[in-house]
């Protein structure tokens, strides 16, 4: 064979090498391109699906209290039933899971939607599950969630209008720190037929099924009572832990909080005390799930507008801070 062939044969064999290794180069870029693509797509359905359809800018604080100002003790009320609470609680695991539009899927048969908010005045972002008509779920209540970071506590409204200004503080502690869920009863406590619209004492109702998903994770909670002054004299704030017997270490140091602002502190968990909330359906359930759950009565100056009322507010703000820090 003449140098010529050979040159011409190695040439031939090292044009066939280079070719190879560029189609397995332009093969393996292909693939990146394919898996970046298909994460990139994986991503936007992802988000997408966090996302609920519904969004609104709001002012957060009036459009809680203007639902809750609607309340009448001479309103309707009817409780969902066992199918409709199941459905309730799928739907709100599921947004709770950050699946917004699944959550939609399955509350939109009970005539409740998913709507992200965002306050007008602070920026921060919300989800809100509520009615989207006037039928029987408008009665239920309300549940939001900071929709800007994980759900790390609850405060719980289960008796607004009758017990004045709770869902005023209740709002009040949402928008002031992060991480929280608000659940909101939708009915007065008096409304409907017998007992059946006080949910603090009730199992069959959408604000106890709400309550009882976020124990289920864990999440802490926060319930907000009012008591008249003909009750006691003696206190400004009542504060136990429900059915339990004792107090973690941080309901102790709201206790301690709310008594270095001045205010007069009955602790269920040492001493006897009105309204120490053993009979709170929520308080029990936490009990089992073995959630934090702390139940506190306060006076009416220590609601609303007033230094009473600050000094609460700030304090109780000091424990959900605690529980987000968690």
């Amino acid at each position: 064979m003449s140098p010529k062939h050979v040159h011409m044969s190695l040439r031939t064999h090292s044009d066939r090498v280079i070719t190879s290794q560029l189609l397995v180069r332009v093969f393996c870029l292909l693939g990146v391109l394919l898996v970046l693509s298909g994460c990139q797509e994986s991503s936007e359905a992802s988000t997408h699906a966090s996302q609920p359809k519904a969004q609104e800018r709001v002012d957060l604080r009036d459009r809680v209290l203007s639902y809750t100002k609607a309340l009448s003790p001479d309103g309707p009320y009817s409780p969902p039933d066992e199918e409709q609470r199941a459905r309730l609680a799928r739907g709100v695991t599921s947004l709770l899971e950050g699946n917004a539009r699944d959550a939609e899927r399955l509350l939109a048969p009970l005539g409740l939607g998913v709507t992200r908010l965002t306050d007008a005045e602070s920026g921060r972002r919300y989800d809100e599950v509520a009615a989207t008509g006037t039928g029987e779920s408008a009665q239920w209540g309300r549940l939001y969630l900071n929709a800007d970071s994980s759900v790390r506590w609850s405060a719980q409204v289960p008796h607004p209008v009758s017990d004045r200004d709770t869902e005023e503080l209740g709002v009040r502690l949402l928008e002031d720190t992060p991480g929280g869920a608000l659940v909101l009863a939708g009915a007065h406590r008096r409304a409907g037929p017998g007992d059946a619209a006080d949910v603090a004492h009730r199992e069959d109702s959408a604000f106890h099924g709400i309550v009882l998903e976020l124990q289920k994770r864990g999440v802490p909670g926060i319930q907000l009572h009012g008591f008249a002054e003909s009750t006691t004299d003696r206190y400004d704030a009542v504060l136990s832990t429900g059915a339990a017997r004792s107090a973690p270490g941080e309901v102790s140091a709201l206790a301690d909080r709310l008594e270095s602002d001045g205010l007069r502190v009955c602790r269920a968990w040492s001493a006897r005390c009105p309204l120490e909330g053993r009979t709170n359906v929520q308080g029990r359930a936490a009990q089992r799930q073995h959630a934090t759950f702390v139940h506190l009565e306060l006076a009416p100056d220590a609601r609303g507008d007033g230094r009473d009322a600050d000094e609460a507010a700030s304090a109780v703000a000091g424990l959900l801070t605690s529980w987000a820090d968690d």
